[in-house]
């Protein structure tokens, strides 16, 4: 079922892409022809000018997969990119929007990462026992990381737009051979049962690593009717151990895991209720012990504190593009 804020963002995107896009040929992704998909080979077409030769630049050097389904427009991962990889050529701007909403510990960015990923011990192989992808692509990457504080600090971000939910866990899944999905459901015991501990012996796949790096807390263990990732938070565990994991490497003075979210998307919002959590901005950060914090922000916050903050102008078109594109 499509949500109302789905709805209204499809007919944006729409009434954007007849105003500002000159092709108007349909395109296609997992198999569905919409108005508001452009053909693949057209995905710079959805890219604010300013990056539209950075950012190519900027994965081919790095290495780094852009999303299968950049050329849809309503891709959290374009909004993601045409939002704060904007801001690699300026980041005092966003290092102050950072100081505000995040952490008054950040005081400077260093780098602006797309994909994320740490090396040696502490990439995702390594740290939560996942296959060996790349960056983007089959693995835990964060969509979004800023270094900071001249490498002292790392806040991993996870990046959304209209997605209902952040994922139900694989380990569920009727593929994997799951012979008994209610193990989920025990908060106690979870940590030892869970299914992703033996994928190997079980489905050939590697063991995940997530349970030995982090520990549900009092409050966790209260408030929480099975695991955090079973249902529909697969992704904020997997980043959430991700994150605890480099922390206790020592590597960073602190480590922050966070989400950068659209404030009208009420469905992602309240997405974990049926695990305990009735709004994931204020529950999430009290499930885990551990040296990593927990934080959010909307996309609305940031693009208001751009505004408020460009004295010289310099943001002026940036900011007539993103309040014609997205509505912020």
């Amino acid at each position: 079922m499509v949500s109302d804020f789905d709805a209204h963002i499809q007919e944006q995107q729409t009434r954007w892409r007849k105003s500002y896009i000159t092709s108007q040929e349909m395109g296609e992704q997992n198999g569905k022809i919409k108005s508001w998909i452009l053909p693949a080979k057209l995905w710079k077409d959805g890219l604010w000018d300013g990056i539209k030769d950075s950012l190519p630049a900027y994965l081919e050097k790095e290495g780094v997969q852009r999303h299968k389904g950049c050329h849809n427009l309503k891709s959290s991962w374009m909004l993601c990119a045409n939002l704060y990889f904007a801001f690699c050529d300026d980041k005092n701007i966003l290092a102050g929007f950072l100081n505000k909403f995040v952490s008054d510990k950040i005081k400077s960015i260093d780098r602006i990462e797309l994909e994320y990923a740490e090396d040696e011990d502490l990439k995702p192989s390594k740290l939560l026992g996942e296959p060996e992808g790349t960056r983007g692509a089959n693995q835990t990457s964060p969509d979004v990381a800023f270094i900071v504080n001249e490498g002292k600090g790392l806040i991993l971000t996870e990046n959304k737009y209209t997605e209902h939910s952040f994922y139900p866990c694989s380990g569920r899944k009727p593929d994997y051979g799951n012979p008994d999905i209610n193990r989920c459901l025990d908060i106690e015991s979870v940590a030892d049962t869970c299914y992703m501990n033996s994928w190997k012996a079980a489905t050939n796949r590697s063991n995940r690593k997530y349970w030995d790096i982090i520990k549900v807390s009092d409050n966790g263990r209260q408030m929480l009717k099975n695991c955090p990732a079973a249902m529909d938070g697969y992704q904020l565990f997997r980043q959430q151990a991700l994150a605890e994991g480099i922390a206790q490497s020592g590597k960073y003075e602190f480590v922050i895991s966070c989400v950068a979210y659209d404030q009208d998307n009420k469905t992602l919002i309240g997405c974990l209720k049926s695990s305990g959590i009735d709004d994931f901005r204020t529950g999430w950060g009290y499930l885990f012990e551990g040296k990593t914090e927990f934080k959010s922000f909307s996309h609305q916050q940031f693009v208001s504190y751009v505004r408020e903050n460009d004295s010289n102008g310099k943001w002026k078109d940036w900011l007539t593009y993103i309040k014609n594109r997205y509505g912020y």
